[in-house]
């Protein structure tokens, strides 16, 4: 993709110039009469450019795998974070994933004063300070993941409810309580980059963008909702690739935002969408996505599937349940030209929801399952959820 060397020119005086140089620079007298010439320059040598890359001083190599856990703002920000470093440290586990903007929309430590994101008012003190934090992970070499959910935002939505979906004059909310604001609207966009920028400057090597995607069910409701459609009102696909094009359009358009701080860019993506051209309602196109992204993590918990792949008890076979989804994933990355890599969601938690005969108590075993059944198949990354932080004991994450 081709840019104007003056944008870039623009792009890296911000990037590389202190603050304090460029106020000091006085406006030529003449300013009004310079001109430019303007040249085409290639946005991927801008790129992979040292002088157009920002840096956070902090310094993480990719590991030879990642093999991650999940952290809560207040994990990360209180007594359990050190516990938690301790299990990676003393394990072959090598990454963290931390929530930076939660499940309700809030950001999960304080932004600086003269940080944009200030003035909206959605900081939380669970991380009193994400740069020590960072340093921390530094220092044990632990790989750094900011977690960031997009388009499912019950602040924002009642902030704003021209960009969410609203039911009689209020803004609607699923059965959980939980509101959405629209992949359409590109300001909901760049609410989410800006966030994911300043995660980037704070020393995060991958942003993680989770709830990319209409709210579940959305296809029953999109006839009865009020809500906008940006840029998108015009447009002469129908409803389910209206949708698709919008999700996809957000995550190609964050990945080159996101360009110029060095970062890989990573999507959580239902574990279904891998298993039909796309999935109608949310607007999830496993390989439209997979396309824009340098990472792909499906959510696989096999408490969540039912009989998809003729697996009467999904949950109780937790071996068999990864092995068929690999199946299907790898068949639809090799069609790709240049394919993300994989790194799916694993199941660290018991699904008691699922009523007696009908689940496990996951331990060990459970665990090394899966983890084993992604090995069998050649996939060597992972993540684990507990949204408790509390992972099993004596795992070998290497089996």
């Amino acid at each position: 993709m081709k840019m104007k060397w003056m944008a870039a020119a623009v792009l890296a005086a911000g990037l590389a110039m202190p603050a304090a140089a460029s106020a000091e620079m006085e406006r030529p007298a003449d300013f009004e009469g310079i001109s430019y010439g303007f040249e085409d320059f290639d946005r991927g040598l801008i790129s992979s450019s040292k002088l157009f890359t920002y840096d956070s001083g902090l310094t993480f190599e990719y590991p030879d795998a990642v093999r991650g856990i999940y952290l809560t703002g207040h994990s990360a920000g209180g007594a359990k974070f050190e516990q938690l470093v301790d299990l990676v440290d003393k394990t072959d586990l090598n990454a963290m994933v931390v929530d930076i903007k939660d499940d309700f929309g809030y950001m999960t430590y304080e932004p600086a004063p003269d940080s944009p994101l200030a003035e909206m008012g959605i900081g939380q003190p669970y991380i009193k300070d994400p740069r020590a934090m960072l340093e921390r992970l530094e220092e044990k070499k632990i790989y750094p993941i900011a977690r960031i959910v997009v388009f499912k935002d019950t602040v924002l939505a009642e902030k704003r409810p021209e960009l969410s979906y609203t039911d009689g004059g209020k803004v609607w909310k699923n059965g959980r309580g939980e509101a959405f604001v629209s992949p359409f609207l590109k300001e909901v966009w760049d609410h989410n980059v800006q966030i994911a920028i300043e995660a980037a400057k704070m020393g995060f090597k991958e942003v993680q963008f989770d709830y990319v995607r209409f709210p579940e069910g959305f296809e029953k409701r999109a006839d009865t909702l009020g809500y906008t459609f940006g840029e998108y009102e015009n447009s002469e696909l129908d409803p389910v690739q209206r949708r698709v094009q919008a999700v996809t359009d957000f995550v190609a358009y964050a990945k080159e935002q996101l360009e110029p701080y060095g970062v890989d860019v990573s999507v959580d993506i239902f574990g279904y969408s891998a298993t039909l051209p796309e999935a109608p309602g949310i607007g999830q196109n496993f390989s439209k996505i997979s396309e824009n992204v340098d990472v792909i993590s499906s959510m696989i918990y096999p408490s969540h599937w039912t009989s998809y792949f003729g697996i009467a008890k999904p949950d109780l076979e937790p071996y068999k349940l990864v092995a068929e989804y690999a199946k299907v994933e790898n068949e639809k990355l090799a069609e790709l030209k240049d394919p993300p890599v994989s790194r799916p969601w694993l199941q660290d938690f018991t699904a008691s929801w699922l009523g007696s005969g009908n689940y496990l108590k996951y331990g060990k075993a459970e665990v090394e399952a899966q983890i084993k059944a992604l090995n069998d198949s050649g996939i060597d990354e992972f993540l684990l959820w507990n949204a408790g932080n509390r992972y099993t004991a004596g795992v070998d994450y290497t089996p």
